[in-house]
C-alpha cells in the first residue's frame, strides 16, 4: 500500500468486505472496499467502513 499512500498522501485507509449473508453480503461474490482517509475528513472517524461517509451510512432505511 506504500504506492497508494505516497501517490495520494493518505493519512490512512479503511478496508472492508462483506463475506456471507450474515455479514450483509447482498450479491453472491466477494469484493473489497478500499477507502482513502485524511485527517479531519470526518468529525468522528470511529465506526469503520460503514460510517466513513455519514450521509450514506444508513442507506438501508431509505432516507
Amino acid at each position: 500500500m506504500h504506492w497508494l499512500e505516497s501517490r495520494y498522501q493518505l493519512d490512512g485507509y479503511n478496508i472492508g468486505t462483506n463475506c456471507g449473508t450474515a455479514a450483509a453480503r447482498t450479491v453472491l461474490h466477494m469484493h473489497c472496499h478500499l477507502i482513502p482517509r485524511y485527517q479531519g475528513d470526518q468529525k468522528d472517524p470511529r465506526g469503520g467502513v460503514r460510517w466513513v461517509l455519514l450521509e450514506k451510512a444508513d442507506y438501508w432505511s431509505g432516507r
